[in-house]
């Protein structure tokens, strides 16, 4: 990239430096733009990462298309597949509609994901789908959507430890770092840092309509030599807190000590789980998940078996009731309705014959083999016409269809 094209690029996005580090990300980000390649931006919290997708995006055929920039980090665990994938209506307590989710709605456009290091591992997995064939299922969805969406990730996590401690996926870190840039931290920038301090001061100098702080020669080497862990965005913060709490506009390297911290943080890339002193219940979350999710199931299935049973209870209620109103109490028939009482009853006329072939064997006779006589020999006598032997037997079309399969009798 020529030197005019770069100096057009950083005044249209403010951007504020001239360090080979800056420039090279500049102008990686530039020649990827026009292709539909994902990128990976590496760098330190701090260091303006968000920069990079967004003059991707623009300079890409996708510019009038709709860009989304989301915190991976700030999404709750249990919600972030609903927010990327979408979901359908009563998927979850709260699902009142439906929802398309980010992919859906920025299809043939872009999607930066910063901080994609925070993702939990089961949505790397539907990510990684999206990423190699453009499909997707929404939560508590069956259909497979298909979405055409350029991703731009970002990351302040040593990827590579998180791999090794099963942190993160490694088929999705190549599949996300097809083109890597890395972001230069403010330490590794030089001079840029004076820059960058003048630029900020001059924004709160009109901003506020205050008379504008400067530095002593002394106080930029201080600048120089810190090494500024929160980066650009914690540079700006102590500008704009000299150019408030500050009597003095030259600031010299004594005042800075008042502003700039002892003993800063550390500068490495950040890790996930990096110490043994915190304890991460991700595992602990997926396990009760799992379990909410399969006693779900089974409660959903139990239901199912009730409701079954409870039909069948009801057709042989209404059959039973049917018999006993068609009988008079003429012969004795041993108690098969479950009365307690062994009362005396004689089968109607049509159907005596059946009983007198159950009463016959009284130690095979039950309500399952009497129901099945009842409806054989009602059969019989009607010829097969089962609408028919319904109404001799006093019950339901629908009913004697039931009982009919019950007993294979078909």
């Amino acid at each position: 990239m020529n030197t005019n094209e770069l100096q057009r690029i950083k005044q249209r996005y403010n951007i504020v430096g001239n360090c080979d580090a800056l420039n090279h990300a500049l102008d990686v980000a530039l020649q990827v733009a026009p292709t539909d390649l994902s990128v990976l931006i590496v760098g330190e919290s701090g260091v303006g990462k968000e920069i990079i997708p967004r003059l991707i995006h623009d300079n890409s055929p996708r510019r009038r298309e709709k860009y989304f920039a989301i915190n991976c980090g700030s999404i709750p665990e249990g919600t972030i597949d609903s927010e990327l994938f979408g979901h359908e209506k009563g998927s979850f307590t709260g699902a009142i509609g439906e929802s398309e989710g980010y992919f859906g709605v920025a299809n043939k456009g872009t999607i930066f994901l910063d901080e994609v290091g925070e993702l939990p591992m089961a949505t790397q997995a539907r990510l990684l789908r999206v990423l190699e064939t453009g499909e997707y299922i929404r939560v508590g969805g069956t259909k497979v959507m298909k979405t055409d969406v350029r991703i731009v990730a970002a990351t302040n996590v040593n990827i590579q430890k998180a791999i090794s401690e099963n942190r993160f996926r490694e088929d999705l870190y190549y599949r996300l770092n097809t083109i890597p840039i890395q972001m230069p931290s403010l330490r590794d920038r030089g001079n840029d840092i004076i820059l960058l301090f003048k630029l900020f001061a001059l924004q709160m100098a009109e901003k506020y309509r205050l008379p504008k702080i400067t530095l002593t020669e002394d106080a930029k080497q201080v600048l120089l030599k810190y090494k500024w862990p929160g980066n650009v965005r914690q540079l700006k913060n102590i500008t704009e807190q000299m150019s408030v709490l500050s009597e003095q506009r030259e600031i010299t390297a004594q005042d800075l000590r008042h502003f700039i911290p002892e003993d800063p943080e550390s500068t490495m890339l950040a890790t996930i789980n990096s110490g043994s002193s915190e304890h991460s219940y991700e595992n602990e979350r997926e396990m009760l998940f799992k379990v909410i999710y399969d006693t779900r199931n089974s409660l959903a299935d139990m239901r199912r078996e009730i409701s079954a049973l409870r039909k069948q209870l009801d057709d042989a209620n209404e059959l039973n009731s049917n018999i006993l109103a068609r009988t008079t109490p003429t012969q004795q028939i041993p108690t098969v309705f479950g009365d307690g009482n062994n009362p005396a009853i004689t089968p109607p006329t049509g159907i005596q014959d059946a009983v007198a072939e159950e009463i016959k064997e009284p130690e095979t006779l039950n309500l399952e083999n009497l129901g099945r006589q009842m409806i054989e020999k009602a059969l019989e006598r009607n010829g097969g016409n089962r609408k028919k032997a319904a109404q001799e037997l006093g019950i339901s079309d629908r009913t004697l269809y039931r009982r009919i399969k019950q007993y294979g009798l078909e």
